[in-house]
């Protein structure tokens, strides 16, 4: 074949290429990359969701923002939140993957049980912790009734209400991560157990010099997908303590969702949005960072 050919060749599996990525390409522009933009845009204008009002205003919903206690303190309770729910949620789901992977119908009855509720909408998995949780008539009251002590409100408790949100979102979320890891663990090869099995090798030996080296991947994944989904809180504190008590569970999604559509400043929720992804952005990079490190 010459190089004519060959050109030819390169140009019509180029275009074939393009052809195939364009489908994505325009949903991705699209649903993606516009809003981006629009966004930003939006971000720099004294913007109302209701009527055609629009002032451009530069940075001072920025400047807003930087000065917003409320803002300030939304962020902090997002941060204890993905600091209670992320390194927890991977480390529960790790230990639940390791204790039903393997053969056994027990197994496989487990591992849809702990899988089950992932499917469940954040609706339904509010509802079932408000009742479990409730100081009035919830399922721990007749606990507290038997050993003689007064029922705890622990979504209305300043101390207590974020780590219940935590506790339902660990048993709403642990699902998927553990899905993951088994996927990982099914990946390693028999022969390493083998191995170690032939050298007598304890099981934390087994776990720290196999399975955990094999899976890093794995646990770099779950430990971003965390990250970005657990800075994402809204729907558990929304719906279960709104916010409250005393702004101790307002999270930055809420406070968003509130700004936009409930005082019409679509142009400050905007701006505390992109605050959102920068630190989502800052997080995940830093995790990575640190993976590549541990690779080396």
């Amino acid at each position: 074949m010459n190089a004519t050919s060959q050109a030819a060749a390169r140009r019509r599996d180029a275009l074939a290429a393009y052809l195939f990525l364009a489908p994505f390409a325009v949903i991705y522009a699209t649903f993606l990359v516009y809003p981006f933009f629009k966004g930003l845009w939006i971000s720099f204008h004294d913007w109302e969701l209701a009527g055609d009002y629009r002032k451009y205003v530069g940075l001072l919903n920025y400047e807003d923002m930087w000065f917003d206690t409320i803002f300030w303190k939304t962020v902090g309770n997002t941060l204890t939140f993905v600091a209670m729910t992320v390194p927890t949620m991977t480390l529960l789901a790790l230990v639940l993957a390791l204790a039903v992977f393997g053969q056994g119908r027990l197994k496989g009855v487990l591992r849809s049980v702990f899988f089950m509720s992932s499917v469940f909408s954040v609706s339904v998995v509010t509802l079932i912790w408000s009742m479990v949780l409730s100081a009035d008539n919830g399922l721990l009251v007749p606990l507290f009734n038997a050993v003689g002590v007064k029922p705890i409100n622990f979504l209305g408790h300043p101390t207590l209400a974020m780590p219940s949100i935590a506790l339902t979102t660990l048993w709403w979320g642990v699902g998927l991560p553990m899905a993951l890891f088994l996927a990982a663990l099914s990946q390693i090869p028999p022969e390493l157990y083998e191995a170690a099995e032939l050298d007598h090798a304890s099981r934390f030996t087994v776990l720290k010099g196999i399975t955990l080296p094999s899976i890093r991947h794995t646990v770099l994944l779950v430990l971003v997908l965390q990250i970005v989904g657990q800075f994402q809180i809204f729907g558990q504190a929304h719906l279960m303590t709104q916010g409250g008590p005393a702004n101790r569970t307002r999270t930055l999604v809420q406070y968003i969702y509130e700004t936009s559509f409930r005082d019409w400043q679509v142009g400050y929720a905007t701006a505390m949005s992109f605050g959102l992804f920068i630190l989502m952005l800052g997080f995940t990079m830093l995790q990575l960072w640190l993976g590549r490190r541990g690779d080396e």
